[in-house]
């Protein structure tokens, strides 16, 4: 069997929150959490398991590849909810989209501070 990526934890001040913030702004149903996890998975079967770890949360970046449909009603999302954004990882670009690799992209934080990427076009 060839590797394939399966989960990660993403650690959260309040991890139903954060859950609730990606199943809303992906458009994913609620998957079954259990122990210090809250749940949910995306289309392809990776699983992000939310936690709240007793540390200083440190930032991490997490990249999700949308078709254009779903880039359009999560951007319409960030926008109507207030959530300051940018067309730049270095966020000099606010209240912007990007057009890089043929496709379009946008940064944002997620509510543990996490730095989070739409994009409609793979890098590679």
């Amino acid at each position: 069997m060839a590797a394939t990526f399966n989960h990660t934890i993403i650690a959260s001040r309040d991890r139903e929150r954060s859950a609730r913030f990606y199943r809303d702004l992906l458009e994913l149903s609620p998957a079954p959490s259990w122990g210090p996890f809250t749940n949910i998975r995306l289309v392809d079967g990776v699983l992000l398991q939310f936690a709240e770890p007793p540390v200083e949360i440190q930032m991490q970046h997490y990249a999700f590849l949308v078709d254009d449909d779903l880039f359009d009603r999560a951007y319409r999302r960030l926008c109507d909810d207030g959530i300051e954004h940018w067309a730049d990882p270095q966020m000099q670009l606010a209240g912007q989209t990007n057009t890089e690799h043929g496709g379009r992209g946008v940064y944002f934080k997620d509510p543990a501070g996490h730095g989070i990427e739409l994009i409609t076009r793979p890098y590679l």
